[in-house]
């Protein structure tokens, strides 16, 4: 578990190609076909989280350059930093990280254009 969320791992040894299976596309599709079928089981939403070969790292990094991106633009003279729409736990992910480096995040849209907006604090 982390935090409220499952957390499903699936790892392999290096010769494998599970580098396949890892792209964002990929895992999300994972994710939400072992959303539905838990759904389907247990009758009940899940707020599983699906890491395919070190994926969620991988994005939390590429996250965290967003975020110094915007860092930079804002201490550049920008007055605000919108990021693409993304999910809600990788909002979760930009909001922290925006704390961590003295930022205010807020996210804005509605459904799939829901989108973390950065300020400075």
């Amino acid at each position: 578990m982390v935090g409220d969320r499952a957390h499903i791992s699936v790892t392999a040894s290096a010769d494998s190609n599970l580098r396949v299976l890892s792209s964002a596309e990929a895992v999300a599709a994972l994710q939400e076909l072992t959303r539905l079928a838990v759904q389907s089981r247990t009758g009940e939403f899940s707020r599983l989280i699906l890491d395919v070969g070190g994926s969620r790292q991988a994005r939390q990094n590429e996250l965290a350059v967003l975020v110094d991106a915007a860092l930079v633009a804002l201490d550049g003279g920008s007055s605000r930093y919108p990021l693409e729409p993304m999910s809600s736990y990788e909002r979760k992910i930009v909001h922290d990280l925006a704390a961590e480096r003295g930022l205010t995040s807020v996210s804005e849209g509605e459904g799939r254009d829901r989108h973390t907006v950065l300020t400075r604090a």
